[in-house]
């Protein structure tokens, strides 16, 4: 199929996690770009593009006629994963949304405490909470990744396991296979957060603040990068 959308670095490397013959999710699909390219390339059998607006939804439409896909893509006005639970979905997308949101949709969506579904996760802020709550909750992270475009996005794949794990604040805030493979984006994204923890530091203090959690992080920072 040609004149297919392009899809950028950071939904290409979502797109990438998305598992062969999959029923996919797209939370929050806007364009739906990213379900239209896997369904039209034969990546996945079918898919719900959903969003909470009926803006995005509207274009989502449209551009799943556009590629004649109707029979293989639907699409939802739905807040977060509500009503989802009906299509069985394997692999959930939720990307663009901060990570404390995300937590919260995926926290009322405790079907997707499911052995085969898998979740595909990108924050745009507070990824750390979002590994906190996955790792708190039964969720293992499977896969980790670090996109550079206009800033460093951070990609998260998880699936339940049951087990409960904990990390470290750098870990949390950075993933733990991130950290352990230390490559030139990993180390770009530290390097800012050292600068970002200095300039909180130095304002806390200044205001007789407790900066101790930002301390321990750039701890942990220095000596990653060490």
């Amino acid at each position: 199929m040609t004149n297919l959308p392009k899809l950028s670095k950071r939904l290409q490397c979502a797109a990438d996690l998305v598992r062969e013959g999959s029923f996919l999710a797209d939370v929050g699909t806007d364009h739906a770009y990213l379900p239209v390219v896997l369904a039209a390339t034969g990546k996945i059998r079918g898919g719900i593009a959903s969003d909470i607006h009926k803006g995005p939804i509207e274009r989502a439409r449209a551009h799943v006629r556009e590629w004649g896909l109707e029979k293989t893509l639907s699409t939802m006005l739905c807040d977060g994963l509500c009503g989802i639970e009906s299509y069985a979905p394997d692999d959930i997308l939720i990307l663009g949304m901060g990570g404390e949101l995300i937590a919260d949709i995926l926290a009322r969506a405790p079907w997707t405490k499911k052995e085969g579904v898998r979740l595909i996760l990108q924050p745009m802020t507070h990824a750390e909470l979002l590994r906190a709550f996955l790792l708190e909750n039964g969720y293992g992270i499977v896969k980790e990744a670090l996109v550079k475009e206009d800033k460093i996005y951070q990609i998260i794949c998880a699936e339940y396991t049951g087990r409960t794990e904990v990390r470290t604040a750098a870990e949390l805030a950075f993933g733990k296979e991130n950290l352990q493979r230390m490559d030139e984006t990993a180390r770009e994204l530290l390097l800012h957060w050292q600068q970002i923890l200095g300039r909180r530091i130095e304002g806390k203090r200044k205001a007789g603040a407790d900066a101790s959690e930002e301390i321990k992080l750039r701890e942990e920072i220095d000596t990653w990068l060490s």
